[in-house]
């Protein structure tokens, strides 16, 4: 059993975080490349600012909202991670998140959808990789940018165009190969942290 995230890293009024992420999320339902596919909405999340006294590699979470928090990505295998670009990075909220954990976050591949204006997110998807490859985490190379975003959004719902269709084709395809190389890893890890 398999089970795709998809990360939505935007979280102000008015973003169009979620109709790409709804998008991306049923593209990859249809694609049937993994068992479960859910949307994890940093917005609803709401983590407050980096609250836990302890180093997250310890695991000794105090805070009710971190243990639920280390549930959820903990049994993930694999995300995508949609995001807009913020002056050439990426949103403070995503990065919030992603340092409350550690372990949980280990030997995961990770598909970048990025959008924005003329970059298209780029920058932004470019420099979140090193903070995912510190904590273990694989990103691929196939990704999604999109350019002026907007001009994509009907009635609240992203309209891919045909390069979108098959960027999204090609980075699930390559997720699905990279979530099952890296299953063993994974195992392992979940073993050691269940003692």
């Amino acid at each position: 059993m398999t089970t795709l995230q998809i990360i939505i890293a935007s979280t102000r009024p008015g973003r169009l975080g979620l109709p790409v992420a709804e998008w991306i999320h049923a593209a990859a339902v249809k694609h049937g490349g993994f068992d479960q596919v859910e949307l994890v909405d940093l917005a609803e999340w709401n983590l407050p600012f980096m609250d836990e006294p302890n180093h997250p590699r310890l695991r000794r979470y105090e805070h009710q909202h971190t243990r639920d928090w280390s549930a959820t990505i903990d049994r993930a295998d694999a995300f995508l991670i949609v995001m807009p670009e913020y002056n050439y990075g990426y949103t403070a909220p995503l990065k919030n998140a992603i340092d409350y954990l550690a372990h949980e976050w280990a030997y995961k591949p990770v598909g970048l959808v990025s959008y924005g204006g003329v970059s298209a997110g780029t920058r932004a998807a470019q420099m979140i990789k090193q903070v995912l490859t510190t904590l273990k985490m694989t990103p691929i190379p196939e990704a999604v940018h999109i350019p002026f975003v907007a001009q994509f959004i009907d009635d609240g719902a992203l309209r891919p165009n045909d390069t979108m269709e098959s960027s999204a084709e090609a980075m699930l395809d390559e997720l699905v190969h990279w979530t099952a190389a890296l299953a063993p890893l994974r195992d392992r890890a979940r073993q050691h942290a269940a003692g």
